[in-house]
């Protein structure tokens, strides 16, 4: 780290970063990468004077980084305790890592969520499936991009698999079980925010089936035979900043203390607007990009290249 101040990026997968390194480039904002893989803080002395921005993410464990999670709440608190602007901080980072938080936090907030379930450990997991007819879903507290989400078509079948080699538990030992969600179309819709403002919704197209929905473009697939695949993410331009809907997240995300995010929520064939992820290490897909109003990445540059003005103006001016 250096001594000028500038926005720093804390997180465990570079990949993601190209994306937000142009950006900054663009809008001529310093911005320098944290990745919170290994290194030290000295707690004896403050940090170096800038904006830190945290884009720890619930999923960094498939990538062989299930420590950052710690790291990042010893360095989030670190820096909150030396007074410096922390987009992001370790409350998020309580919500990013626990599906179960995000519930509780968006129930209070008075935005529809699917019937849930909480179970530690596995001992009560089949008892308390029987409380959700069948098909449903089991899915990982600490969880990211869709993985760990499956969908169980009896209880014999749940039984089968809990008991069988193929049941993975969650990092946290926390198992949910949820109510399967039939949307009225096959897709399901994602909200951006940056700065706590709309930047776009977006469609994303789930006909195939899988609950792996990663927007970034090391995400990407390939298509059979090298021929490109039909864009799985389009701009959904009837859903703007005035929807009920993106105005009580706009609300829920004030209230906790969330800036940047992407929040998802399904339609369903009996008419609600169900949401059921936040998203606050959110990534940005090429094809949406390309076609948008307003760039994610560069709203986010924006914003904290403006937090860091703040930050180095003189005192008195």
């Amino acid at each position: 780290m250096t001594t000028e101040p500038r926005v720093y990026v804390i997180h465990e997968n570079a990949e993601w970063f190209p994306p937000f390194a142009a950006a900054f480039e663009a809008e001529g904002v310093p911005a320098q990468e944290w990745l919170l893989t290994d290194g030290s803080i000295d707690l004896s002395s403050p940090p170096p004077p800038g904006v830190y921005w945290s884009r720890l993410s619930a999923s960094a464990h498939t990538r062989d980084h299930g420590a950052s999670k710690e790291y990042g709440r010893a360095v989030l608190r670190w820096l909150e305790a030396a007074g410096r602007t922390v987009v992001n901080g370790s409350a998020v980072l309580e919500l990013e890592v626990s599906k179960a938080a995000q519930h509780a936090a968006l129930q209070r907030a008075g935005i529809t969520v699917p019937k849930t379930v909480a179970v530690f450990g596995t001992a009560g997991l089949k008892e308390r499936a029987r409380e959700f007819p069948a098909p449903f879903i089991s899915k990982h507290n600490q969880g990211g991009k869709g993985l760990g989400v499956r969908r169980h078509e009896s209880h014999d079948d749940f039984d089968a698999w809990v008991d069988g080699a193929e049941f993975e538990p969650s990092p946290d030992g926390i198992t949910l079980l949820q109510e399967n969600l039939v949307a009225s179309e096959p897709f399901v819709t994602r909200v951006e925010f940056a700065g706590g403002e709309f930047v776009y919704a977006v469609r994303v197209d789930t006909s195939a089936g899988s609950f792996e929905l990663c927007p970034a473009e090391a995400c990407a697939l390939p298509g059979a035979d090298g021929v490109e695949p039909e864009p799985l993410f389009r701009i959904r331009t009837e859903i703007g900043a005035d929807h009920p809907l993106v105005a009580q997240y706009r609300a829920f995300l004030s209230d906790a203390g969330i800036t940047v995010a992407g929040i998802e929520f399904i339609e369903t064939v009996d008419g609600r607007l169900v949401t059921y992820d936040v998203n606050t290490n959110t990534n940005y897909n090429p094809d949406v990009e390309a076609g948008a109003a307003t760039s994610g990445p560069g709203a986010i540059a924006q914003y904290l290249g403006g937090l860091l003005a703040r930050e180095v103006q003189p005192v008195g001016v």
